[in-house]
């Protein structure tokens, strides 16, 4: 009889394990512009050294096509190769044993497919269409174009009023980002392959702590020119901000009694305290903005009228309209929107939701904010409805742990199907249909079906609809502004089609997105703005940045912002973060490997703005 053994982990098992740690890393914290072509023959050259070997297709058919693509970038291919690869790879997907071979040739597909361009550019003129424009990662995927080495820097050496100049530079609203910017700069940190990415965000709260507001620099004398801008949120008031730098003066017109939009009428205190908003804001206003509040456009004064008396104008209206879940009972009494709710908050209205049952549907950040906020306005129970996977959850995973963490409940795999109304209209019950997970759509999430259950009754006494926001854009499309699905048809320079000195964006062009992409695109409208009216003015700034240094950097674990204790922030509206202490910031800050002086970011151009 043969003998058993303990089946243990062997060194090379373990060192094996460690490189597909170390890949992984690698993986994580790819840089954007580098080029498809190449990217898809290492990634090949993986799949090949993953094959069992047994199958034909996956054994000889991937190392075909590694050669093929291989010739691409060698510069030694055809146009007629580029029908061979595809070819070849239709075959192996359809012939291979194994998701190994199945999922490499699919890979090779849809780069053959998704960029032929590129491949085309080797073939032709033995170059990548590609370009290293922005090759600090931080920098290339923050939005606005933040210097983020720079700033953190500027942090180690104890410039923190510098540090905000210099953000200011290419984001007006600092403050904001330090608390509630989804940090998109932070997804491909090069710290990555080290450890984890850089605490970004946390190390601006901590600069925003230790300086307060610091004033903007001085404006670029008058042109002499006035544009109009729709909407004071976030989008609107970085166009005004820049415009006024440039020496134009901007004019915003506001529905609302506050500026801020979203950021004041969509995000609770806990996460932006109006005190800093106002401050930031009173910054901006400071440049010399002129502000007209409670002006319905289209009612207290027409686009037409706004055209005839400015040189330009920017449409900056955002997307605060309710969006309808289309279900029975919807109308029934306490069945209200997450925009409305938010609103009346922000304008310091606080609903009493003390002792009772809310059902909040949605999965995104409005629907984490709302179940949250109705947790400190008192609510006994707090459930969430969602109809996909806790991990499908459009909202931030540290929202989503935030909410369940004050005690809300997650319905997940749930599809709100009708509101049950008592006798007088009141909520009285939410039904939903559990769902299973199903096939990926086109965008990659698994689609839920109904699974083959009951539907389920969940008894509430307020249900509050958070499943998104739309656009007021019937006055606009009324005016000649072209529509297209909703929202202002806007080209990507922020442009109007066939609207001269027209502009818009935000989230009136996009869609609800997030702040850092509004603030972005009235950075662009600005400049764009500025060369409509014949100039090219260049935002720049004098700031030294402090020279990067050869230490050594170990593994550093990343410094975490903490929190309030979870029982005392769910009563109140108080922000529930902390920030840095001036020892956390200053380890968090040695771990930055200055991308904008190592490696690629030789290349990169000097500290002016990117539009």
């Amino acid at each position: 009889m043969s003998r058993l053994t303990i089946m243990s982990e062997t060194k090379s098992q373990r060192v094996i394990e460690d490189l597909y740690k170390d890949l992984e890393r690698r993986i994580i914290a790819s840089p954007p512009g580098l080029c498809p072509v190449d990217m898809a023959s290492a990634f090949l050259r993986l799949c090949h050294a993953q094959t069992c070997g047994k199958c034909v297709p996956c054994r000889v058919g991937l190392g075909q096509l590694q050669k093929m693509i291989d010739s691409v970038l060698d510069g030694n291919a055809t146009l007629k190769t580029l029908d061979l690869i595809e070819k070849t790879a239709v075959n192996i997907r359809n012939s291979a044993d194994c998701a190994i071979g199945i999922e490499a040739a699919e890979m090779v597909l849809k780069g053959i497919r998704g960029f032929r361009d590129d491949y085309e550019e080797h073939i032709l003129h033995g170059r990548c269409t590609q370009s290293l424009n922005q090759p600090v990662p931080c920098v290339a995927l923050c939005p606005a174009g933040v210097d983020i080495p720079g700033y953190i820097a500027l942090i180690k050496e104890g410039r923190n009023e510098d540090a905000v100049r210099l953000i200011r530079k290419d984001n007006p609203f600092p403050t904001v980002c330090a608390y509630i910017c989804e940090h998109p700069c932070e997804a491909r940190c090069r710290r990555n392959m080290l450890d984890d990415s850089i605490n970004i965000r946390g190390l601006k709260r901590y600069a925003i702590e230790q300086t307060g507001a610091v004033p903007a620099k001085e404006n670029a004398p008058s042109t002499g020119k006035k544009i109009a801008i729709v909407g004071g949120g976030p989008g609107g008031l970085s166009a005004a901000y820049y415009l006024q730098q440039m020496g134009h003066q901007a004019v915003i017109y506001e529905k609302r009694k506050k500026l801020g939009g979203m950021l004041r009428y969509g995000i609770p205190n806990y996460r932006l305290p109006r005190e800093k908003l106002d401050q930031e804001i009173q910054v901006i206003l400071n440049t010399g903005v002129e502000v007209h509040m409670q002006v319905d456009i289209g009612k207290d004064i027409t686009m037409c009228e706004l055209d005839a008396q400015y040189d330009a104008l920017y449409l900056s209206i955002g997307a605060q309209t309710d969006k309808k879940v289309g279900i029975p009972g919807e109308e029934g009494n306490h069945v209200i929107s997450a925009v409305t709710m938010l609103r009346n908050i922000g304008d310091d209205i606080l609903p009493d939701f003390h002792g009772k049952r809310v059902c909040v549907i949605g999965g995104g950040n409005v629907a984490m904010d709302v179940a949250r906020s109705a947790k400190r306005l008192g609510a006994s129970m707090v459930g969430i409805a969602y109809r996909r996977r806790k991990e499908d959850m459009t909202a931030l995973p540290d929202e989503v742990e935030g909410a369940l963490a004050e005690g809300c409940e997650l319905f997940e795999l749930q599809a709100p199907k009708r509101i049950e109304l008592d006798e007088n209209q009141n909520v009285a019950a939410l039904w939903v249909q559990p769902q299973i997970i199903g096939m990926q759509d086109r965008k990659g999430r698994p689609s839920p079906n109904n699974a083959d259950v009951e539907e389920k009754r969940i008894p509430c006494d307020i249900v509050v609809v958070a499943i998104g926001q739309g656009i007021e854009s019937a006055h606009f499309k009324d005016e000649g502004i072209p529509i297209k699905h909703g929202a202002i048809d806007a080209l990507d320079h922020s442009g109007v089609e066939n609207m001269s000195g027209i502009f818009a964006g935000g989230d009136c062009v996009t869609g609800p997105a997030t702040v850092i992409r509004a603030i972005a695109a009235g950075k662009v409208a600005a400049a764009n703005i500025d060369e409509y009216l014949g100039f090219r003015h260049e935002i720049t700034t004098d700031i030294e940045i402090p020279a990067a240094n050869y230490a050594d950097r170990p593994k550093c674990g990343r410094i975490q912002l903490k929190e309030r204790d979870t029982i005392d922030r769910s009563k109140d509206f108080e922000p529930i973060e902390f920030s840095m202490s001036k020892e956390e910031a200053m380890q968090e800050c040695s771990r930055c490997l200055r991308c904008d002086h190592y490696g690629f970011g030789v290349f990169k151009g000097g500290r002016t703005t990117k539009w």
